[in-house]
């Protein structure tokens, strides 16, 4: 992974602890990715998940990570702090008007078309898992998912990337399509899975993922 630099400009506020099924999965992932992408230097500011400082309510109005401080521009929202990130650099958002209009479209596709009912499913599977009410859920909830990935393999056509060539849209895309794959979801969709493959197989993921797993103590810290 690419050194943090704790003098860099950009500070990313990220936890210290999470417990181990979501590890690898908190969405500080995402603008880690970007930086690594482009080579941006960012510092590490970690916070307790469990006793969240009041003064990061600030920040983010609901205690989540990441947040983003750019030089004294702040930022909450992974979303809003990718399209922050690709604007410096066109490897992540193309300059072109179509370009960037289709990266755009895609990268909100990614939080509005198919994160809500995946988010729905880690609630099913893991937060609610013994209620009744989400054993009843879960069937109708797999059949919509399905419809949603199925398009999603057809619009992928023989293109590698969403709109071709690897964006921001990717980082987004990616990272959501990730919480589908223990329920076997991307498997039943080959285009899909070849993409996701492609995705994270860049060393700019893995650079990105072992620093958010090396900022992780293994036990959460004590009470504030």
């Amino acid at each position: 992974m690419m050194p943090i630099n704790p003098d860099a400009a950009i500070v990313l506020t990220a936890f210290d602890w999470v417990p181990d099924f979501a590890r690898g999965f908190v969405r500080d992932l995402r603008p880690r990715w970007a930086c690594e992408e482009i080579g941006l230097d960012y510092a590490e500011h970690l916070i307790s998940a469990v006793n969240r400082p009041a003064d990061h309510f600030l920040f983010q109005p609901w205690g989540q990570v990441p947040v983003l401080n750019d030089g004294g521009i702040r930022l909450f929202e992974s979303g809003a702090i990718l399209l922050h990130l690709a604007e410096k650099d066109e490897r992540l958002m193309p300059r072109d008007a179509q370009g960037r209009a289709n990266t755009l479209a895609w990268l909100f596709a990614a939080y509005n078309s198919v994160e809500p009912m995946l988010f729905e499913l880690g609630n099913v599977d893991i937060f609610s898992k013994d209620e009744e009410w989400a054993k009843l859920r879960r069937p109708g909830l797999i059949d919509f998912i399905r419809g949603r990935l199925g398009r999603l393999n057809d619009a992928m056509g023989d293109k590698p990337y969403l709109t071709g060539d690897f964006t921001v849209a990717d980082i987004a895309m990616a990272t959501v399509l990730r919480e589908a794959v223990e329920a076997g979801l991307i498997a039943e969709q080959p285009r899909l899975q070849a993409y996701l493959d492609r995705c994270l197989a860049r060393p700019a993921f893995r650079r990105a993922l072992d620093a958010q797993l090396a900022a992780f103590r293994e036990e959460a810290g004590p009470p504030a």
